[in-house]
C-alpha cells in the first residue's frame, strides 16, 4: 500500500484524451480538498468546453473500432481490470478517503463494490443475445439482433467514486460503446486513477477519455448537443436531471438518470428490532448517510417507536467521529460546507416543529466538516426533513399506526429509488413489494445494491437501470431485420 504522498503523486493530474494524459486549454486548476482537514490534495487540469469537444472526438474516432471488437475480447479487458483492482485496493481505497472522507473500512467495501461491475460486465459482454424465428404469416423469418448505441457522455458523482464510475463505464464497454466520463469536481482523482488501471488493462486508445472541470454545465452541454453522441447517463440531484434531460430532448438521446431519493424505512409492530436496528444502522448511516440509497424517513409503529427509538439512539451514540484514516472510526467528514449546513438546518427546523433531538445534531468546531452523527424521533408533518433529501448521517422517526397509513408516508414523496421494510409477516412483506411505489426494496434487509441487480427508481428518482442483464441493454440498441422465406 502506497503512503499518502506516493499515492497522490501516482495520480495523474491531466485530462485522458485519445489515450495520452494531456494539459487542458485553461491555465487555471481544479484543486481537489481532503474534508477531513481542508487541505488541498491536488491540483489538476480543469478542462474547458473544447476539451470536453476533444474528449468526443476521441471517443467517436475509437467508436466502430471497438464496436467491431470481439465480445470476447472486450470482456478479458474488463477482466483484467477487475484483477488489476484487487491489487491496488488498499490504494483505491485511501484515496477515495483522502478526497471524499469515508472512513477507510467503507472504502475497502465500495472497491469490493465497484470491483463486481468489471467482473459482471466482463461476463455479460459475451451473452449479449438477439433472437431468430418465422414470423407469424410463414413468409419470412425475422432476425432481432443488439448493437452498441455509439458515443456515450457519463456524468458521475462524488460520494461513489470508484462504484458509480464503474457501474457505468463497465457496461458500456462490454456493449462494444465508446466513453467520455466527467467526474464530479469534489472527487475526481479515483477516476482518473481508475482510467489510468483501464489504461494497464490493455483498453484501446480513445475507448475511455475522461475531463475533469470547474465549470460543469459549460463542458458539459457542447457535448450532449453535439449530434455525434448517443447516450448520456448522469448520477445526481433530480434537479440537475431535469436540467439534462431537456438538453439531452434536443438530438432525442438514449438517457439513464439515477436520481435523488427520499427512502422510507418502515418498521412494523411485529418486525426483529434487532434486525431492524442492525438495517437501520446499514441503511442510513454507511457512507455517512450520503447515499441516495440512504434511509431518510424512519416509520416505525407507534407501539414499538419509543423502543426503536432508544436502541438505535444508544448505537448511534457509540459511534466514532474522525478523518477516516484513522481506526475505529465510523463517521467521517460531510463532503463540504454546504451539506454541514443543510443537515443542520433540517435539523433545526425539525425540532423547532415539536421534534425530540436524542443524539447529535450539531456541527463540529474545528477543522473539517464534521456533523454529529443524529437521531430526532416524533417528527411532524410538515418538516423538512421528511420532503428532503437529507444526504447526511441524521436518522429522522415518524410514528404511524396501521398498514394503510404506512404506505400513506412512505409513498408521499415525488421520489421512488428505495424502501426498506421490516415485518415477520410473509403475506405483509408482499404486499410492501405491490405497494410501495419504489424501484427497489430492502425486505428485513438495510442493504440492498448489488452489481447482479437492477439498480435504479421509479417517479422523480429516475430513468433506466444500471448493474444485472439489465444494465447492459441501456447501452445497446435492438435491430430487426426481415428475410425472405428461404423455402420460398
Amino acid at each position: 500500500m502506497l503512503s499518502e504522498q506516493e499515492l497522490l503523486a501516482d495520480v495523474p493530474g491531466k485530462l485522458y484524451i485519445g489515450g495520452e494524459w494531456i494539459d487542458g486549454e485553461r491555465p487555471s486548476e481544479l484543486k481537489v480538498h481532503d474534508p477531513a482537514t481542508g487541505d488541498v490534495l491536488k491540483a489538476i487540469a480543469d478542462a474547458s468546453p473544447a476539451d470536453g469537444i476533444r474528449a468526443l472526438d476521441a471517443a467517436v474516432a475509437a467508436g466502430d473500432d471497438w464496436a467491431a471488437t470481439p465480445p470476447r475480447v472486450r470482456g478479458e479487458v474488463l477482466r483484467t481490470a477487475f484483477e488489476l483492482l484487487q491489487e491496488r485496493a488498499d490504494d483505491f481505497a485511501l484515496l477515495m478517503t483522502l478526497e471524499m472522507g469515508k472512513p477507510l473500512a467503507e472504502a475497502r467495501g465500495e472497491v469490493t463494490y465497484g470491483g463486481e461491475f468489471l467482473r459482471w460486465f466482463s461476463e455479460e459482454a459475451v451473452r449479449i443475445s438477439g433472437r431468430y424465428g418465422t414470423n407469424p404469416e410463414g413468409t419470412g423469418r425475422t432476425i432481432v439482433t443488439q448493437h452498441p448505441v455509439g458515443p456515450c457522455f457519463l456524468i458521475t458523482p462524488w460520494n461513489f467514486p470508484l462504484a458509480m464510475a464503474t457501474r457505468k463505464i463497465a457496461p458500456a464497454v462490454a456493449a462494444g460503446c465508446t466513453v467520455v466520463v466527467k467526474p464530479a469536481a469534489l472527487t475526481p482523482l479515483t477516476t482518473l486513477y481508475f482510467a489510468k488501471l483501464m489504461e494497464d488493462s490493455g483498453l484501446p486508445t480513445g475507448v475511455l477519455n475522461v475531463v475533469t472541470t470547474t465549470t460543469s454545465g459549460e463542458v458539459s452541454s457542447p457535448i450532449i448537443a453535439d449530434p455525434r453522441l448517443r447516450k448520456l447517463s448522469f448520477t445526481g440531484s433530480t434537479p440537475v436531471g431535469r436540467a439534462l434531460l431537456k438538453e439531452a430532448s434536443e438530438n432525442v438521446l438514449r438517457t439513464s438518470m439515477e436520481l435523488g431519493g427520499n427512502a422510507p424505512f418502515v418498521v412494523f409492530d411485529d418486525a426483529d428490532l434487532d434486525k431492524a436496528v442492525d438495517g437501520a444502522m446499514a441503511a442510513k448511516f454507511r457512507n455517512i448517510g450520503e447515499a441516495c440509497t440512504a434511509a431518510n424517513r424512519f416509520i416505525v409503529h407507534e407501539s414499538v417507536a419509543e423502543e426503536f427509538a432508544a436502541r438505535v439512539t444508544e448505537r448511534v451514540k457509540a459511534l466514532k467521529i474522525g478523518r477516516g484514516t484513522e481506526d475505529g472510526v465510523n463517521i467521517g467528514p460531510l463532503i463540504d460546507g454546504k451539506a454541514v449546513a443543510k443537515a443542520s438546518d433540517l435539523v433545526t427546523d425539525a425540532v423547532g416543529r415539536g421534534a425530540k433531538l436524542r443524539a447529535g445534531g450539531s456541527a463540529l468546531d474545528g477543522t473539517g466538516t464534521f456533523f454529529e452523527p443524529t437521531v430526532i424521533s416524533d417528527v411532524v408533518a410538515g418538516s423538512e426533513i421528511l420532503r428532503e433529501e437529507i444526504f447526511g448521517p441524521v436518522l429522522a422517526i415518524v410514528p404511524f399506526r396501521d398498514e394503510d397509513e404506512a404506505v400513506r408516508l412512505a409513498n408521499d414523496t415525488e421520489y421512488g429509488l428505495v424502501g426498506y421494510v421490516f415485518t415477520k409477516d410473509l403475506a405483509r412483506g408482499q404486499r410492501m413489494i405491490d405497494r410501495l411505489q419504489t424501484g427497489m426494496m430492502g425486505l428485513n434487509v438495510g442493504v440492498v445494491s448489488n452489481a447482479a441487480a437492477p439498480f435504479g427508481g421509479v417517479k422523480q428518482s429516475g430513468l433506466g437501470r444500471e448493474g444485472g442483464f439489465e444494465g447492459i441493454q441501456e447501452y445497446l440498441y435492438t435491430k430487426y431485420t426481415m428475410t425472405p422465406n428461404p423455402f420460398g
